[in-house]
């Protein structure tokens, strides 16, 4: 039996652990916008929901509520806020041992207990003993527009070229092809959960995994949705990792029936196609992130009246909106599972030349592996986040990651035009 390499296996050094601290004497760090995925959160898992239909087996009960922020999440983030602002001081933009003004720090998140809490115990880890403020807009439980990737055109015509748009990036036949690519994994996932002795097989007589009813959802006011094998699993293959980050042993996570490295990132996949899927689609992703870009690139003002620091809050259906919309070339993120990790944090930087003046942008993925999450590691310049530089395809980078901010701003525009 080959071993969970990268489960079990210690994490791989990281290039950067002994590099000097980051600070360019060529450059000056002048503004930074974070846009966060939430930490860890507890699955959507009881007896009557979907997954709890899908399996005779009983799901591990956890002490946090449904979709709500752990304990360890919070930990966790706490452990990337310290982190932060030891980078912060670093890069000098903040000042050690001192409180920040709302000049210098604004956290700003969606309105639900997962986006609030992550903010709540990131500035914690941050700014222990401050006063920092979490300002989220909506009444609790409430998706903020800011954060909600919502369809907003209810035409045929949009309808018909998202539904278009999520086909082609799908698989060149589409939804079915995906199906078909993602057949191994469904039959795989069919039998740790024992489909056919669930709910779903014996009351419904649904007992074909693979052949559960497939069918996309463009409606305006709600989120893209899927029907079907890939959404189903989407939400167990989450509940599977959300075991593993929580830490759980592993004979506890999907009943002991993962063996090893391949089946996980198998399944795992299930989760990264249906991401990208539904909400990185071209067309679909530039009307449900323009709000999130737009906040951004306004964040981003030459007027002096906008925070050094700012720190977003919300989902990973946001960073693949988001992604999408102002085109990340492909990227690889080592000793994870997946693309938009939980508490991944995407970290946008201008930064000026302190020789010709020149603004530039450049954008990096910060990030825990998998180990880093299962482990509950502190996080410091001595054992940081993993991370790696983001490019647009129509901002090119230099040798040091930096692409002309004007040109990051022009890209912004279009995408809110």
């Amino acid at each position: 039996m080959r071993k969970l390499k990268l489960i079990l296996g210690l994490s791989f050094a990281l290039s950067f652990s002994t590099q000097a601290l980051e600070t360019i004497d060529n450059y000056t760090l002048e503004q930074v916008v974070v846009f966060s995925r939430h930490g860890l959160r507890a699955p959507l898992a009881s007896p009557n929901s979907t997954l709890g239909k899908v399996t005779p087996n009983q799901w591990p009960q956890w002490d946090t509520p449904a979709s709500y922020l752990t304990t360890r999440g919070g930990v966790l983030e706490s452990y990337f806020g310290h982190y932060f602002s030891e980078w912060l001081v670093d890069n000098k933009l903040l000042s050690e041992n001192t409180c920040p003004t709302e000049k210098e720090v604004y956290i700003y998140t969606n309105s639900l207990q997962r986006t609030i809490a992550t903010g709540q115990y990131f500035a914690v880890g941050a700014f222990p003993g401050c006063i920092v403020p979490i300002v989220h807009k909506e009444k609790l439980g409430t998706m903020d527009p800011t954060f909600f990737p919502v369809i907003k055109d209810d035409s045929p015509t949009f309808k018909e070229s998202a539904i278009a748009s999520i086909n082609q990036i799908a698989d060149a036949n589409g939804i079915e092809g995906l199906n078909k690519k993602l057949d191994n994994a469904y039959n795989d996932m069919s039998k740790i959960i024992n489909y056919a002795n669930s709910a779903n097989c014996l009351n419904d007589k649904q007992c074909d995994f693979t052949a559960l009813p497939t069918k996309l959802i463009i409606e305006k006011g709600k989120e893209p949705g899927i029907t079907g094998p890939l959404r189903t699993g989407t939400s167990i293959a989450d509940a599977f990792i959300l075991q593993y980050y929580e830490g759980a042993p592993l004979t506890d996570i999907a009943w002991g029936k993962i063996k090893n490295n391949e089946q996980f990132e198998k399944l795992v996949a299930i989760k990264e196609n249906y991401n990208t899927v539904l909400f990185g689609s071209p067309v679909v992703a530039k009307q449900i992130a323009a709000n999130l870009v737009n906040y951004i690139n306004q964040t981003f003002s030459e007027k002096n009246n906008k925070s050094k620091f700012t720190f977003l809050v919300g989902h990973d259906s946001n960073v693949a909106s988001l992604f999408s919309a102002i085109k990340i070339k492909s990227y690889t993120l080592a000793n994870q599972f997946e693309t938009t990790p939980i508490g991944g944090k995407v970290v946008f930087q201008k930064w000026r030349d302190n020789k010709t003046g020149e603004a530039l942008m450049k954008i990096e993925y910060f990030y825990q592996s998998t180990d880093q999450i299962r482990n509950l590691t502190q996080l410091n310049r001595k054992t940081p986040p993993q991370k790696i530089v983001l490019e647009m395809e129509n901002c090119p980078i230099n040798k040091d990651g930096f692409c002309s901010f004007s040109a990051f701003k022009k890209i912004m525009n279009d995408v809110t035009k």
